[in-house]
């Protein structure tokens, strides 16, 4: 080991990301509002291609709305979409809504199924947010990658970064499984507060400084 290469393996990087970021982030509070594992799954499903604070200032009304699988189901898509426009692509995510409450209420009792793959045959519902109510809503173990962990892994050179699913796949060998839910919340974190995506070139924020001190030359990561 070197001074110019402290950590030459993505393994040692990973134990030191793993070490610093829990004491970082000792507490990892989700950042989506919600009350249950219906509410999480509704909210996780709003935050596609939007921030969690506007997600937040919408799902209060909706809520209000209805709160459940059998009261959502009962609601127009137009009485949906009109809450959940200043999300973003408003109309296909308040006809998932509507659809996936009435799914659940047909085929799983009300209840929200707790495999990814129930979870993943609902409207609306991809990998990515199957795997958020998997580890937040059911506390199984979990590694959902966002814009933030893909643009942060290869900056860390953990993955080559080619799409997420081969993220997911390179985080998940590198990190304990007991650790993945909370780890993937402190990557956030970490994201949106220091390696963020113009505020951080891969040499400027405190891990990328800690993992690379030789590095010279701004690192350019493939979007997910």
């Amino acid at each position: 080991m070197s001074a110019a290469e402290p950590f030459p393996t993505r393994e040692a990087r990973a134990a030191h990301l793993d070490r610093r970021l829990a004491e970082l982030y000792p507490q990892t509070p989700i950042p989506l509002d919600h009350r249950d594992a219906y509410t999480l799954l509704v909210a996780v499903l709003l935050s596609a291609q939007c921030t969690d604070k506007r997600v937040n200032l919408v799902t209060p009304a909706l809520f209000a709305l209805a709160d459940t699988p059998e009261e959502m189901a009962r609601r127009s898509v137009a009485e949906i979409n009109a809450i959940v426009r200043p999300c973003g692509l408003a109309p296909r995510k308040a006809q998932a809504i509507r659809d996936l409450s009435q799914l659940l209420v047909e085929k799983h009792g009300g209840q929200v199924p707790r495999t990814f793959a129930e979870l993943e045959e609902l409207p609306g519902v991809g990998h990515k947010t199957a795997s958020v109510v998997m580890a937040q809503a059911f506390g199984f173990p979990a590694f959902p990658v966002d814009t933030h962990i893909h643009r942060l892994a290869q900056r860390w050179k953990l993955t080559a970064g080619k799409h997420v699913e081969q993220t997911e796949a390179d985080l998940k060998k590198l990190f304990p499984p007991a650790h993945w839910n909370a780890l993937h919340l402190r990557i956030i974190f970490y994201g949106r507060e220091h390696c963020t995506a113009h505020g951080c070139d891969g040499m400027t924020c405190e891990l990328c400084r800690t993992l690379f001190p030789a590095r010279r030359r701004a690192v350019k990561t493939k979007k997910a």
